[in-house]
């Protein structure tokens, strides 16, 4: 494939000495004509790994050239890769001028292709970037519509600076975001990468874009937990990598996809409690742990997101299904629904529960004692049954993963409104305007 790579910078220069090292045809464009010397003569630009002898080889075998002119690459390519850097947004704002710049030139050498030409946003870019910023910019240079005159799409990349090259060849998916219902453009894109052994992902722009930010903010996040608990650990005269080796060894909960779907707030009788604990530690020995001190916040904000969209109904009678921090326990011990029906019975509203693990028979020991010593005014609230609840409530709330619950999404009737806490359902593109989630639709 003829491709046109905008920006040499670390981004652009891998992806020139890797794609070239596909069999594809590149031209690298750049405004800054040291960097296009360096290209033409087998250089890189860039210091990485590998990607030097690429550059030479590419060059040597007539598969890589650059160009400091825009409409040159547009005109002698089929796809544009746009990879210029975007700042930070460290004053309150994210400038794209560069990406937008870009854009532009790349828009007014449009109308002079003979064939499809497709852009793609290689730039990490904030969501909803393409959409709202980058195709009016396309479409007012070019005056074409995208999706039908060209095609748009956003690829991000996950290069770590070091191994960028291995990285390239070895990823761990490739994501691409396809424009509305364009999906012939995404696939167009997807032969960029044929012969890179790893998952393709066509999903729609939206998420592509904000994967790539969900990836780094992760990695910032594990980073400072890590050196939060090293703090904790060198003041208490304990090993540190010792500590993280062990807790990384736990693949099922720790390095895992197991608590990394977005819900409602966390509960139970472990985690709040043991947070705290460790929080307390800390202050003890006179530690700063920003990160470890914002979890509860964060925790208590998303139980206030449940409570928001109940008021936002404007109704009174309530449903609550599920009254445990998770399906298939009865422990209540700071469960994040009990705090909610609390609030809600505060507030004035009708609330009607129902949840087959938390029935005063079946409970046993410090649970029913629980119940009967601290919360015994939620027992008078329980229902028999999911039909009892939904005959009583012009609100349904889905509070955990019960199995039964899937079938009350079909039970509902047309006017009841349904607040999903835990996205019962995978899919929720065929579910009634009544329904919304916490954190999705």
């Amino acid at each position: 494939m003829n491709i046109s790579i905008f920006g040499l910078g670390y981004v652009g220069s891998v992806s020139v000495g890797c794609l070239a090292s596909l069999g594809h045809r590149i031209i690298g464009v750049d405004i800054n004509p040291m960097k296009v010397e360096m290209i033409n003569a087998g250089k890189s630009p860039v210091i990485e790994a590998g990607l030097e002898d690429l550059v030479s080889g590419g060059v040597a075998s007539g598969r890589i050239r650059a160009v400091t002119q825009a409409e040159e690459g547009v005109l002698n390519s089929d796809i544009s890769l746009v990879c210029v850097g975007t700042p930070s947004a460290e004053n309150g704002n994210l400038d794209l001028t560069f990406v937008e710049r870009v854009c532009r030139q790349i828009g007014q050498a449009l109308p002079r292709k003979n064939s499809r030409h497709t852009v793609v946003i290689r730039s990490t870019i904030l969501p909803g970037s393409v959409e709202g910023k980058i195709i009016p910019v396309l479409e007012e240079a070019s005056g074409l519509k995208a999706g039908q005159d060209f095609g748009i799409s956003f690829n991000p990349e996950f290069l770590r600076e070091g191994v960028a090259v291995k990285d390239f060849y070895h990823p761990p998916y490739t994501v691409i975001g396809q424009y509305r219902q364009r999906r012939q453009d995404a696939e167009f894109v997807a032969e960029l990468y044929q012969a890179i052994d790893a998952p393709l992902l066509i999903v729609p722009l939206k998420v592509a874009e904000t994967v790539k930010y969900a990836n780094n903010a992760f990695h910032a996040l594990k980073v400072t937990f890590a050196n939060e608990i090293g703090v904790i650990c060198k003041a208490q005269g304990i090993d540190s990598h010792q500590v993280m080796d062990i807790f990384c060894m736990d693949t099922h909960l720790n390095l895992s996809p197991y608590y990394l779907k977005p819900g409602y707030a966390f509960g139970g009788s472990c985690l709040p409690k043991d947070l705290r604990a460790l929080l307390y530690l800390g202050h003890h020995l006179d530690l700063q742990l920003p990160v470890l001190e914002s979890i509860l916040p964060s925790n208590a904000l998303q139980i206030k997101r449940g409570l928001a969209l109940i008021q936002q109904t404007q109704r009174k009678k309530i449903g609550v299904l599920g009254l445990g921090f998770k399906a298939g326990t009865d422990d209540l011990r700071e469960s994040p629904l009990v705090e909610l029906v609390e609030t809600l019975i505060g507030k004035g509203y009708q609330v009607a529960i129902y949840d087959s693990n938390v029935s005063m028979a079946r409970l046993h020991g410090a649970n029913r004692m629980y119940i009967e010593q601290e919360i015994p005014h939620i027992t008078s609230l329980m229902r028999d049954s999911v039909e009892d609840v939904l005959a009583e409530s012009e609100v349904l709330v889905i509070g955990n993963k019960s199995p039964e619950f899937q079938e009350t999404l079909r039970q509902a009737k047309a006017e009841q409104f349904i607040i999903d806490l835990v996205r019962i359902r995978d899919q929720t593109e065929d579910l009634p305007e009544t329904y919304t989630g916490i954190a999705w639709r």
